[in-house]
């Protein structure tokens, strides 16, 4: 079953464009190599306009549903979004069987392959839970 988009293509792109601008612009930064994000990038990403930070999350949420479909792993990204995917044992009620929850600008970080999914988990700004929630063959989406 295909997900039900709620975020245009041309919109979400538009904001995957504007974000890898930004992670480019700080590519020759040296941020530590236990840092998956530095300082800086989380700054200038939490500057951004909500609509494009929102924008971008959803729309790489909806991509990475449509990429592996299912619900047994819920991807969290507070405030900003929320999907489920991960073929697998269906859950109606309370936490999903597993979890995976981290900021927007991880997140984006992880979409854009500027960070490594062991990199996150390592420095400890990437909370998975459960046997399906190793994401790192899907990441980075672009």
């Amino acid at each position: 079953m295909a997900i039900r988009r709620k975020t245009s293509e041309e919109a979400g792109m538009a904001a995957v464009r504007e974000v890898r601008a930004l992670f480019a612009s700080f590519e020759n930064s040296s941020a530590a190599p236990a840092e998956p994000v530095s300082a800086e990038v989380s700054q200038a990403f939490a500057a951004l306009p909500r609509s494009v930070r929102a924008t971008f999350v959803r729309f790489t949420l909806e991509e990475l549903a449509t990429l592996a479909p299912g619900n047994s792993v819920e991807v969290r990204v507070p405030p900003l979004g929320v999907t489920q995917c991960v073929a697998g044992p269906r859950h109606t009620r309370g936490t999903p069987p597993s979890v995976v929850e981290t900021s927007p600008a991880v997140w984006a970080a992880l979409v854009l392959g500027t960070c490594s999914w062991e990199q996150a988990v390592a420095a400890g700004v990437l909370d998975a839970s459960g046997e399906r929630s190793n994401l790192s063959t899907l990441l980075p989406l672009f």
